[in-house]
């Protein structure tokens, strides 16, 4: 009796844990890309391969952080915040006083070292870096305010609008290492 009880736990667990990944999880998988000879992350999606950051400068980290490197760092923060069910949106803010992009389960969340995406250049105004650094049809698509005013980028409606990269490969790690 002891045994059925407990063999019924792990399988009432397991299924528990099959049901809350995304549902989509197996066709979806965020990587680093080049486009236009630029580092770009993107999410690979059922239509084909979306743009999520361009990487339009290069000289606003110091080494050993290039903008393919901060390309690849970004992809693996995407993907775990996605594992994880949190990127539902992104959202811009502030992390120890420098400006950030995070993954956000409801636009009025906060940024955390959890759900931080990346960090933007001191003194930059992190609305304004997301706005330029994303793809501006599907951006304004997907722009919301929330009710406190912050803005934030539903990314369902982001990759439902955003332009599809054909032919996009990805690019190999400059290196394992992590910040």
């Amino acid at each position: 009796m002891k045994y059925k009880i407990l063999i019924g736990l792990v399988v009432s667990t397991i299924t528990n844990i099959i049901i809350c990944q995304p549902s989509n999880a197996e066709n979806s998988n965020f990587f680093c890309g080049i486009l236009n000879k630029q580092p770009v992350t993107l999410m690979r999606t059922v239509r084909g391969n979306v743009a999520m950051i361009r990487w339009v400068s290069h000289n606003y980290f110091p080494p050993p952080w290039t903008a393919q490197r901060r390309c690849q760092e970004v992809a693996r923060r995407f993907q775990r915040n996605y594992d994880n069910g949190n990127l539902k949106y992104i959202i811009p803010g502030r992390l120890n006083g420098e400006p950030v992009v995070c993954a956000a389960l409801k636009k009025s969340d906060r940024c955390t070292n959890i759900n931080l995406l990346f960090t933007l250049k001191q003194g930059a105004n992190a609305d304004q870096t997301l706005q330029r650094l994303m793809d501006r049809g599907a951006l304004a698509a997907g722009y919301v305010l929330s009710e406190d005013g912050s803005a934030a980028v539903d990314v369902e409606i982001y990759l439902d609008e955003a332009t599809v990269e054909p032919n996009v490969s990805p690019i190999e790690n400059e290196t394992d290492t992590k910040p």
